[in-house]
């Protein structure tokens, strides 16, 4: 039995992708390039295309044909399918592709004059179901057989939406219209998704595989290993730390665990961590990383297409919920390696600050550029590109991670393989986009969700929050959040939430299913580094992650957290959740600054308890959402939280200083003197 997995039961980051030989190796290699040139040539008007107007549908078939054939060249078919060498079958449909594309790159501007989308020649309807047959079978080999069936039955369900019952009834498309408007409109496989993919994820993608080649991951471990490393549980605050850097800029929660987790995982089980516990941290610190400014990973730019704001706001409205992600997760550790009295790293065994700074400064040089551009000069697109050019500049001066001809060429293709592998993505799922729009059921649907909720709209996140998680579990992140943007914002927004909060919610409940068995693929990922089931590791992340089914909710409902709202709203909201998350993480693990351990005795599990609870009130979003302000009065929840949380304290010390005495008290036979 072969120990590589179907390629398409995985998800794009677990896939095993085999390297093309030779001139095929050198042509996926050219695809970046020329994809990359291409790019830059539409977002500066370089003028590469002399004499043709490249208009958006123009160009955007000009990326499917140059990176959705590196798909057949690049990911495998089935799990016995040769990995030294690409079959005839995979040539075909990669020539295919680029024959399909050309035909609709040389008839843009018929099709946008004549309207095809609404009533296409015969000719344009056949090439049409090539091409969208094409795009499903490359979105089952990288992004997994699930997510490509629940694409191609939502795609054609226009052509039954008549006959559907009830709330999931719409307007009916004959099969030949339902097709041509998939591949012709803007508002389906190259809608929204794809051209936020053509307009700025491309640069962000180039930019993050570009550092990884040049060093980026090894400087951002070297750096957490000096900063925190001789500290007690220094280990495990230097996952967090790395994979936070890390995963911000790659995006890829799989991959950062692979990465990173090589290097922390076995360092945390030298310091005294149990294996599930030092998986747990890694799959955690790396989902989280995927929610970090500055740079989220693709789903992030996608959802400022449908926000239609840029980036930066999305980028800084994160921040305040990513913070209190991390804080949450290292003040757990640190209990953790507290109560179990656990000391940092051997200054031997830590590598020196001053020389990871003076090897690795241009990491820093390159990240001031990619926020000046991206922040200050709102150039979004062109910020991460600037960046780039900046590292690899720099980066020959360097020697001693100088990109030779080999590792080039190796760039090269893992920069193809990505890129291809999210365009067959990002088109797969805009097919969902399509058939909503066609049928006009993302109307029907909303409605009839503000329906069942009624008045209550934190019913609504309940439903929100379940419906994000199950789809989580068969989609990749990104798919995930397309098709809830279309389902379950509006009614979230039509109830009156905020817009970027409501987005942010479905961003971060549909990364849940990461750590939340029975799926868990970050620690699935873990399990093999760590030597443990991944079972067990799933249930610690659960624990050591749960701030993150915690804090959407509160942002939903109280916009102040993603820096929605007066400042002085936004510093108290603020100052309260981190006071909550310090007293439920303390809570969690048994151990407080400033009490000790929590002891497993009855005085000490209702102190434990009135921390835990006083900690939930400081961080719940207000009197006004949960309905129960007249309760409490003047005292309100934050008030209450405090009066809880000082009286768990209080019980807890109590409980404490008894267990001292009564320890002091036993002598060696165990007998109380």
């Amino acid at each position: 039995m072969s120990d590589r997995p179907a390629a398409s039961d995985l998800m794009p980051e677990e896939l095993l992708y085999r390297v093309p030989p030779g001139a095929l190796g050198a042509l996926v290699a050219a695809s970046a390039v020329l994809a990359s040139l291409v790019v830059l040539n539409q977002q500066l008007n370089l003028g590469f295309f002399v004499g043709v107007t490249l208009i958006d549908t123009r160009y955007l078939f000009v990326l499917v044909a140059l990176l959705l054939p590196v798909v057949f060249l690049s990911y495998p078919a089935h799990a016995k399918a040769p990995m030294g060498r690409v079959p005839w079958y995979d040539l075909a449909l990669a020539t295919a592709t680029v024959a399909a594309s050309a035909y609709f790159i040389a008839t843009a501007e018929q099709a946008l004059s004549q309207g095809w989308e609404y009533g296409a020649p015969r000719s344009a309807v056949g090439i049409s179901a090539v091409l969208a047959l094409l795009i499903f079978e490359a979105l089952r080999r990288a992004g997994g057989a699930v997510l490509a069936g629940i694409v191609v039955m939502i795609a054609f369900y226009p052509v039954v939406a008549a006959v559907m019952p009830g709330p999931i009834k719409g307007l009916a498309q004959p099969l030949p219209d339902a097709i041509a408007y998939h591949i012709l409109s803007s508002e389906s496989a190259f809608g929204i998704p794809m051209r936020a993919f053509g307009q700025i994820v491309v640069g962000f993608i180039v930019f993050g595989v570009a550092l990884n080649y040049t060093g980026g991951g090894k400087f951002f471990n070297d750096v957490a290993f000096a900063l925190v490393g001789k500290y007690r549980g220094g280990a495990a605050q230097v996952g967090v730390i790395s994979s936070a850097l890390q995963g911000s800029i790659s995006g890829s929660v799989i991959s950062n665990v692979i990465s990173s987790g090589v290097v922390t995982i076995p360092a945390m089980k030298r310091t005294g961590f149990a294996a599930d516990y030092a998986g747990g941290v890694e799959a955690v610190a790396s989902t989280g990383a995927v929610l970090m400014p500055p740079v989220m990973g693709s789903t992030a730019f996608v959802m400022a297409s449908f926000l239609g704001k840029p980036y930066a706001e999305i980028a800084i409205a994160a921040a305040i919920p990513g913070l209190l992600f991390y804080f949450g997760l290292m003040v757990q550790i640190d209990a953790y390696a507290a109560r179990r009295r656990l000391s940092g790293m051997m200054p031997s065994e830590l590598p020196s600050l001053r020389q990871a700074m003076r090897e690795g400064w241009v990491y820093i040089a390159v990240f001031v550029v990619l926020v000046f551009f991206m922040l200050n000069e709102q150039q979004e697109a062109m910020a991460p590109f600037y960046a780039t050019g900046l590292l690899l500049v720099i980066n020959q001066l360097m020697p001693r991670h100088r990109m030779t001809r080999a590792k080039t060429m190796e760039f090269l293709g893992a920069l193809g393989r990505e890129l291809a592998a999210l365009v067959a993505v990002l088109a797969g799922v805009g097919f969902i986009v399509g058939a909503f729009s066609m049928t006009g059921l993302s109307g029907t649907l909303a409605n009839d969700l503000v329906y069942l909720a009624g008045d209550k709209p934190l019913v609504l996140l309940v439903m929100g929050a379940i419906t994000s998680f199950i789809f989580g579990m068969g989609m990749t992140v990104t798919a995930c959040y397309i098709f809830l943007a279309i389902v379950l914002a509006p009614p979230l927004v039509k109830a009156g939430m905020d817009p970027v909060a409501v987005h942010m919610f479905i961003l971060y409940w549909g990364m849940i299913s990461f750590i939340t068995p029975p799926v868990a693929l970050a620690a699935f990922a873990a399990a093999p580094i760590a030597k443990t089931g991944y079972f067990r590791i799933g249930w610690q992340a659960m624990k050591l992650g749960s701030i993150i089914y915690v804090v959407p909710f509160v942002f939903a409902l109280n916009p102040a957290l993603v820096l929605r709202g007066p400042w002085h709203e936004i510093a108290l909201v603020t100052a309260t959740a981190f006071a909550g998350v310090f007293f439920i993480a303390s809570s969690m693990q048994g151990y407080m600054i400033g009490v000790g351990p929590m002891r497993a005795t009855p005085p000490g599990w209702a102190g434990r308890s009135l921390i835990m609870l006083g900690g939930i009130a400081l961080l719940a979003p207000g009197d006004e959402w949960l309905g129960i302000g007249k309760v409490f009065g003047r005292l309100g929840l934050d008030g209450l939280g405090v009066v809880l949380a000082a009286a768990g304290t209080a019980l807890s010390r109590l409980a404490g200083r008894g267990h001292a005495i009564m320890e002091k008290n036993l002598d060696a036979g165990g007998t109380i003197r």
